[in-house]
């Protein structure tokens, strides 16, 4: 799903690694990972991703290459995104 893709740029970005990211969060990395791992994580464990990295949540999701759509990060259906 296009939102692990984007927590991985964003904490490239941010020079952390995702050990970094787990101890923002107040968890272990295997806690991560296996959070990221998931279909469908939380909107909720999204929400501390992105509040840890300093994001907006919409910051973690990435468009797809076909189109300009979005994973939602909770039914993983695709949702168009606007360009303004």
């Amino acid at each position: 799903m296009d939102f692990r893709k984007g927590i991985k740029e964003s904490c490239r970005h941010k020079g952390i690694t995702q050990k970094d990211l787990a101890d923002k969060l107040g968890i272990t990395d295997i806690s991560l990972n296996k959070t990221l791992r998931g279909d469908y994580p939380q909107l909720q464990s999204l929400e501390k991703i992105a509040i840890a990295l300093e994001v907006d949540i919409s910051e973690l999701f990435t468009p797809s290459k076909d189109n300009d759509t979005i994973a939602c990060p909770y039914c993983g259906n695709r949702i168009k995104t606007s360009k303004e």
